[in-house]
């Protein structure tokens, strides 16, 4: 009965008015609650909490909590200065000791963000913080912009469903599985938001589209299967993102071992397809894992060549079998591609990666698992995997040797010397801008035009129906697809209806 009712109130039409408290059905409930120290913020706005720096539309860095930030010449210490009169929601002042608190607590959590590379934090003064590490480490200062601040006065197990924070909105309630409802906090000291409260469902993608073809919500996200069915009322917003899928090619599987297999796919497999038939189109071609950013490959795009392909797995001598899979020494040049079986877009992207590879002479075997079945295997077998990251620590996760299979890091057991030394000399820059023309040297040797590591297939469309009402301004580049990142641009939002 609890379930006919909340449907029954889902689908009843909403007030026309000003500035109405908004409806948005936009996913994205954390297992572990709103606590960043748990991992809440990794990939979008943790709303409850504010961070240190934050990034605008064009992913330019502004200020959030520090109004400064300077590192040393070593390298080895950033010196953070607050910005005074912050509060968190429930009246407690925010100072340097709040945030030391937060870095020291979240080092120290299973689980939580890595943070290996700090020493320590310690405040030099209520305003003042200072972060000592053990070595160079440019990308710790991405948990500037991710790692949102706790009071350490009240921090305590459960702060996850009932957070305190400083960002521009409080926690009213939490149904779990099925919604949130925030309400604006006016103590925020950033510009607030134009809406009071905010209800956040956690429904299927389904359940959200019926919900706005009843007029019900103002912002429902919906899958490539679904993202062209838009009602009356709403237009779709489509955001470009890092939000990739590609093929991990495992060093120790006897097939995916061998560069030409590797490259043949990269050459062979047309993106533009591949998009076309299992995004519907809402998707463009992906060549890395930060395509579009700074430091992705400047030469990893390559067109689709099938002859190419071909010749080079006829150099390899991989040869045509009489059922036309290729073979070499009694090896046929197959494997299994796993993915999450709850999840059709990898599904699709698996069958047809399946489907282009069969005319190059290579078998491919899509096999649907739960992600604990794909845990066990992901070291020795391929998986459909996605990252996508503001942070070119995500080409250190995937590609650094020294991480090779540690959890879901380098699952391929990549490694080159050669990429090691450049991400070395990337991590010990100056700055994250100085950062990214050295971190894009890498790929000469990951990529398309060197080892092949990965197939990368594409890049997901984030495409969210939205009321004709609502206007949510410049969207970011998105990251991959957890959290809220639409909400990046909240205080942005303006309701343009009477």
């Amino acid at each position: 009965m609890r379930l006919v009712l909340a449907l029954t109130a889902l689908l009843a039409p909403l007030p026309a008015m000003a500035a109405p408290d908004l409806v948005l059905a936009i996913g994205g409930e954390p297992d572990t609650g709103f606590d960043p120290i748990r991992g809440w913020g990794g990939y979008g706005n943790p709303l409850f909490q504010s961070t240190l720096l934050r990034r605008d539309a064009d992913l330019v860095t502004q200020p959030d909590l520090a109004i400064d930030w300077q590192l040393s010449d070593d390298r080895l210490v950033w010196t953070i200065t607050l910005r005074e009169g912050v509060s968190f929601s429930d009246g407690t002042p925010l100072t340097a000791e709040d945030v030391a608190f937060t870095f020291t607590t979240a080092k120290g959590t299973p689980d939580s963000i890595d943070l290996s590379a700090m020493e320590r934090a310690e405040t030099v003064d209520t305003q003042t913080v200072r972060f000592v590490l053990n070595r160079p480490w440019i990308t710790f200062a991405e948990t500037f912009y991710t790692l949102g601040i706790v009071p350490a006065a009240s921090y305590a197990p459960g702060y996850g469903r009932a957070p305190v924070g400083s960002g521009p909105y409080t926690l009213v309630s939490w149904s779990e599985g099925e919604q949130l409802i925030v309400r604006r906090n006016g103590g925020y000291h950033g510009d607030l938001p134009e809406f009071e409260q905010i209800t956040f469902l956690f429904t299927g993608p389904d359940t959200g589209l019926a919900a706005a073809q009843a007029g019900a919500v103002h912002m429902v996200a919906l899958p490539a299967q679904l993202a062209d069915r838009v009602p009356q009322g709403f237009r779709a917003v489509v955001a470009q993102t890092v939000d990739n899928r590609g093929i991990s090619m495992p060093s120790g599987q006897p097939v995916t071992s061998d560069r030409a297999i590797r490259q043949a796919l990269n050459l062979g497999l047309d993106r533009e397809v591949i998009a076309g038939v299992a995004l519907n189109g809402h998707g463009t071609p992906a060549f890395g894992p930060a395509d579009g950013l700074p430091w992705a490959g400047p030469d990893d795009r390559v067109p689709t060549d099938t002859k190419a392909a071909t010749a080079v797995l006829d150099k390899a001598s991989w040869q045509p079998g009489p059922d036309g899979i290729r073979t070499r020494d009694g090896q046929r040049a197959a494997f299994m591609l796993n993915y999450p079986a709850s999840d059709p877009t990898r599904q699709a992207l698996a069958e047809v990666s399946a489907e282009l590879a069969r005319p190059l002479g290579i078998e491919i075997t899509p096999t649907g698992a739960s992600w604990d079945a794909i845990q066990r295997v992901m070291h020795d077998q391929p998986v459909v995997f996605g990252f996508g990251s503001h942070s070119p620590y995500q080409l250190y996760a995937l590609y650094s040797s020294t991480l090779a299979g540690m959890g879901w890091m380098n699952p391929s057991h990549y490694a080159n010397p050669q990429v090691d030394e450049i991400f070395a000399r990337a991590l010990a820059a100056e700055s994250l801008e100085a950062s990214a023309p050295i971190w894009a040297e890498a790929a000469a040797h990951y990529g398309t035009q060197g080892d092949n590591a990965w197939v990368w297939l594409v890049n997901l469309d984030h495409v969210y129906l939205v009321d004709d009402c609502l206007e949510v301004g410049q969207t970011q580049i998105e990251p991959h697809g957890h959290g809220w990142p639409i909400t990046a641009s909240l205080s942005d939002w303006r309701w343009t209806c009477e």
